[in-house]
């Protein structure tokens, strides 16, 4: 190794030590901001994967305009690691709705949403999913017909995220004709209308019914998580003997978040689950007795 090389690698390990020291204390990242960014970005071009999705999500929780051209880069390069380039789709998605004037950012992700890589057109339509921007909606319902599934994925999870109630229209339509990997997307993302929770509940309720398992395991979850069991108690009961065992064992293991008192009234529902053929719902039934029935 020559003596340039030696003092390039060494040159390279404090870099890295630097940055290291950045990440691992973000209090310190902001005391030095100026100096730090600069740093980060130096940074970028040598660190590991692991380190490179740290310094991406220090950069893009903290720093704004300076750091968008960077993050736009690595998202661009077709030789970055797919995980870093969907880190700095996230953070730009994050950054976005901070900046002055997007516009120009907003341009050149629109225009990437056509280009022939998919990981790409996923990563642009994911850093264009910040509320409010209203100028990526129809390039974005372009890409739920595009043929590739992570993609439709990336354009449902941007849409949700503009907070646009047209948009939750246009979804709730596509749950109708969509595919089921797409039909899947849009309930997991339906959360994201925090302020029409009781019409994405209805939702839910409905999707209850519905005759393919996936989605009717997707609604008792996702229900839960957005309006809590106490408020659907009758649906729960009714799933406690349906036939997609998976079913049976998620509809006991949320009445096991009950209280004891409350776990009375399912007692005999219970009881008959400890007798299910399948271990893992007669597992979920048993930790439901013991708690309403403690020692």
């Amino acid at each position: 190794m020559t003596k340039n090389n030696i003092i390039l690698f060494q040159s390279r390990a404090r870099l890295l030590k630097k940055a290291q020291v950045y990440v691992e204390d973000p209090k310190r990242f902001l005391e030095e901001r100026e100096q730090a960014v600069p740093l980060l970005l130096k940074a970028l071009k040598h660190a590991d994967r692991g380190l490179k999705s740290r310094i991406v999500l220090l950069l893009g929780g903290f720093a704004k305009e300076d750091i968008v051209w960077p993050l736009y880069r690595l998202l661009t390069d077709p030789a970055e690691d797919e995980e870093v380039r969907h880190d700095a789709a996230i953070q730009l998605s994050v950054t976005g709705s901070f900046l002055r004037n997007p516009q120009a950012l907003i341009d050149q992700l629109v225009v990437n949403l056509k280009n022939k890589d998919p990981i790409l057109r996923a990563g642009a339509a994911f850093a264009l999913g910040w509320r409010g921007n209203a100028a990526a909606a129809i390039p974005l319902i372009e890409l739920l017909y595009d043929p590739d599934v992570q993609v439709q994925q990336a354009a449902v999870n941007a849409l949700s995220n503009l907070q646009d109630d047209r948009i939750l229209g246009l979804l709730l339509d596509r749950l109708k004709h969509a595919s089921l990997e797409q039909r899947r997307s849009i309930l997991y993302n339906l959360w994201r209308y925090s302020d029409r929770r009781e019409t994405v509940a209805g939702v839910y309720l409905r999707i209850l019914d519905h005759a393919e398992d996936e989605l009717r395991v997707d609604a008792l979850v996702l229900l839960g998580m957005i309006d809590g069991i106490k408020h659907h108690l009758p649906a729960y009961r009714k799933f406690l003997k349906d036939a997609d065992a998976r079913i049976r064992e998620l509809a006991y293991t949320e009445l096991a978040g009950l209280t004891p008192q409350e776990l009375v009234a399912f007692k005999s529902d219970i009881e008959a689950g400890l007798a299910d053929p399948e271990a893992k719902v007669k597992r979920a039934a048993l930790k439901a007795f013991q708690k309403m029935s403690p020692p």
